[in-house]
């Protein structure tokens, strides 16, 4: 049987029944954790370097998040048919679980430390990344690396009225709301999510709802601790000089305060002033001082220009670049600046500015999303790019980073739901957003140049879209605080709080939270999204001084597309045996076209740059899935002549027979003296369809003027052995001939 180790359940109020155990699986990390939720199972492992790299000053945590493909019993894609790099879904959740556990760990611990959550089994209908952060925190919890935690992450969805703890992939369809938060025992300490223009009552509504489920994963975390009676480990990463620390903190202080407060908006002067402060008190070191002062000077700087920026704000309510707490920096904005993108923007607020663009694409530039558990095709993409020229960096521009995945994937969710996805927007959009300036909140410039972009491109957005970034400083022991709007870089790093919040004049559509200090209150955070609507309300003024709404046409050079519906039975005569006839049908008509199909219909997209070519397309998909009627009038093709007469193609694989009696009111002998050949073009009239055998009977005479005094002879015309139901013609006359079946590929 092997060791049973310890095993702790979780009893969660929605029925949901989680246990984690430790002490059985993976003994040799430092920790480790085996989760399971019904047929979902998770290892969570952790280890920490005994030993620190001399003048390491930071702390060096990896977290990684990996799903296995064994896990949902599939084969991974590609040539080489294993798991390579990881997905920016599990790059995304890394980032959720890493946000979380990292504000909790020492400040003076600066060994080098890896996360790993590796998913091992999954029913696809369990939400594992919503369980990743517990099992992480439990590793941690149980090891010996210190940790300030517990800390636990759950998903609430708000479905109706109805707020809902770690929903199903089946219940998030029909979320209004659906947010990750992660918290402590005590507080909240991160947020992500989308909404669909939510209010501030609704938001504070699921952090309130989600913490709650969060304390009892949390204590069950500590139950399990108290299980295992493991030590934390003794360290000591950090020497200190606690003289020098005073010296400088009484040299340095009151120049950094002063100078926070005279409002400099130029960043690279900013950074230029603080170094020269702590440039002029080292002079008074000689350089073989300075070999050991210098890197202690420059950490313990930091802390005192923090300090001073910090007391300045709370003191005398004034910002680095001299703004009020909740003023918005200047913005500028621009469109169509781009003359061969289907859109593009500018948006500048201060000296943060993205470059926008919209490229918009049939149904084959879909995404295609291979994952482990989510599996599927994307339409609307936001990728973000952040060169190192942004902030003056000499930065060669590698992979994309975790940053930058990040980023993208919080602007696309704030604009994604204002986007129609239906017959009215028929394109595959990917947005892209350079950033060519940086001072904070290029993220938000995303989302604000990604509307303007949209606007510009013609994509009938149902309402324009702003986000901004709040910040706070605090003090605990004071109790005074400031909510800032609009947040600087350096406001980011020296602060307590960075609350991303985007959405609509009526609602919020997405938010990002990173909180790094303990207490803050439901009061605080209810003002910090006040000040986020105002500051929205504000940027969305700004914005609309440029475009209020979008184009009513798209630009001269974007593809054109166009919809038709056709019965689900068609679709393969429309796609013809092996792609055939819709690859010809393309060829002909300088056209791309990309069937699909749901429950009732087949769906058929037509796209081309021109209007004429699409029209040329819809009528051949049209003829092919045309019912036959009787008293419609046809342009046919003649396909072969018998001795009674010709059969005419009318529709595509769809003739019927035009008896030698009529093709004209004057009586005919033979064929030959009506002069009609194989590949002759002539109208005729559907007079008739055979209710046993559905073939066609045909008449050109019934559209000609019938001869004055003109008497039909007793009987008819018709000789009587030539009758259509007698012939032997070798085709399926009055069917559908070369439908090629169901087979061949939906998409050409």
């Amino acid at each position: 049987m092997g060791p049973q180790g310890f095993t702790q359940t979780i009893k969660m109020p929605n029925g949901q029944e989680i246990s984690l155990n430790t002490g059985r699986y993976a003994k040799q990390a430092d920790g480790s954790v085996m989760l399971r939720c019904g047929d979902t199972v998770l290892l969570a492992t952790v280890c920490s370097a005994t030993e620190v790299a001399p003048e390491t000053d930071f702390f060096p945590l990896s977290v990684d998040y990996r799903e296995k493909y064994y896990s949902t019993g599939r084969f991974p894609g590609g040539f080489f048919r294993r798991e390579t790099k990881p997905s920016d879904y599990e790059v995304l959740i890394s980032r959720l679980i890493d946000r979380a556990l990292r504000p909790l760990f020492p400040d003076d611990y600066h060994a080098e430390t890896i996360v790993q959550v590796t998913l091992l089994s999954n029913d696809r209908k369990e939400t594992p990344d919503s369980l990743a952060a517990l099992a992480a925190s439990a590793a941690i919890c149980v090891s010996d690396i210190p940790f300030h935690g517990p800390i636990s992450e759950v998903r609430v969805a708000l479905i109706g009225d109805e707020y809902v703890i770690n929903p199903t992939f089946e219940q998030m369809e029909n979320a209004r709301l659906e947010l990750m938060v992660a918290a402590s025992m005590k507080d909240i300490c991160m947020v992500e999510g989308e909404c669909k223009e939510v209010s501030e009552e609704e938001m504070l509504g699921a952090l309130k709802a989600a913490h709650e489920a969060i304390k009892i994963q949390c204590q069950a975390q500590l139950d399990l601790m108290e299980q295992v009676q493991k030590e934390k480990r003794v360290y000591c990463h950090e020497e200190n000089n606690e003289d020098l620390r005073a010296d400088l903190t009484a040299a340095c202080y009151q120049p950094c305060y002063d100078f926070a407060l005279t409002g400099c908006a130029d960043k690279h002067k900013r950074e230029e002033t603080f170094n020269s402060i702590l440039e002029n008190y080292l002079t008074k070191y000689t350089e073989e001082e300075l070999e050991t002062v210098t890197p202690l000077a420059k950490r313990y700087f930091h802390d005192v220009e923090r300090s001073a920026v910090r007391n300045a704000v709370l003191n005398e309510r004034i910002r680095l670049d001299g703004r009020k707490t909740n003023e918005v920096r200047p913005i500028w904005t621009e469109v169509d600046v781009l003359p061969k993108a289907h859109g593009s923007a500018v948006f500048t607020r201060g000296e943060t500015q993205a470059l926008v663009t919209v490229t918009l694409g049939t149904k084959l530039d879909e995404q295609t999303i291979d994952g482990a558990v989510v599996e599927g095709t994307n339409n609307f993409m936001l990728h973000y790019n952040f060169p190192g020229f942004a902030t003056g960096e000499a930065k060669a521009q590698r992979s994309t980073s975790r940053r930058e995945i990040g980023h993208g994937n919080l602007a696309e969710r704030a604009l994604k739901s204002m986007v129609p996805h239906d017959e009215t927007m028929p394109y595959t959009v990917r947005i892209v957003s350079d950033i060519l300036e940086s001072n904070g909140s290029s993220s938000m410039a995303s989302v604000c140049g990604g509307c303007l972009a949209l606007m510009d491109a013609g994509v009938p957005m149902r309402k324009p879209v702003a986000g901004v970034a709040m910040g706070m400083i605090s003090d605990s022991e004071t109790g005074k605080y400031a909510i800032l709007t609009d947040i600087l870089g350096d406001e980011d790093h020296l602060g307590d709080m960075d609350f991303k919040v985007t959405g609509t004049r009526d609602g919020i559509t997405a938010c990002q939270m990173d909180i790094k200090v303990d207490g803050l209150s439901y009061e605080v955070l209810t003002e910090a999204l006040e000040q986020a609507r105002q500051g929205r309300l504000h940027i969305l003024d700004e914005m609309a001084k440029t475009i209020t709404e979008p184009r009513s046409d798209y630009k001269e050079f974007v593809p054109r597309i166009e919809t038709i519906f056709i019965p689900k039975d068609m679709i393969g005569a429309v796609i013809g045996p092996g792609g055939k006839v819709i690859q010809e049908m393309q060829k002909v008509t300088n056209t791309t076209i990309c069937i699909t199909e749901d429950e009732q219909k087949g769906i058929v997209e037509i796209s081309s740059q021109n209007k004429e070519d699409i029209e040329a397309a819809k009528a051949k998909i049209r003829a092919i899935v045309a019912v036959p009627e009787v008293g419609e009038v046809y342009d046919g093709k003649v396909t072969s002549i018998m001795s009674f007469g010709a059969f005419v193609e009318i529709i595509p694989n769809k003739d019927g027979l035009l008896h030698i009696s009529e093709i004209d009111w004057k009586r005919y002998e033979t064929m030959e003296e009506t002069g009609l050949k194989e590949g002759d073009h002539i109208q005729v009239k559907l007079i008739e369809i055979d209710e046993k055998n559905g073939k066609l009977r045909l008449s050109r005479k019934a559209l000609l003027p019938k001869p004055e005094g003109y008497e039909e002879k007793k009987g008819g015309d018709r000789p009587r052995g030539d009758r259509p139901h007698n012939n032997n013609h070798g085709g399926n006359h009055g069917g559908d001939r070369g439908h090629g079946g169901n087979g061949g590929p939906r998409r050409h």
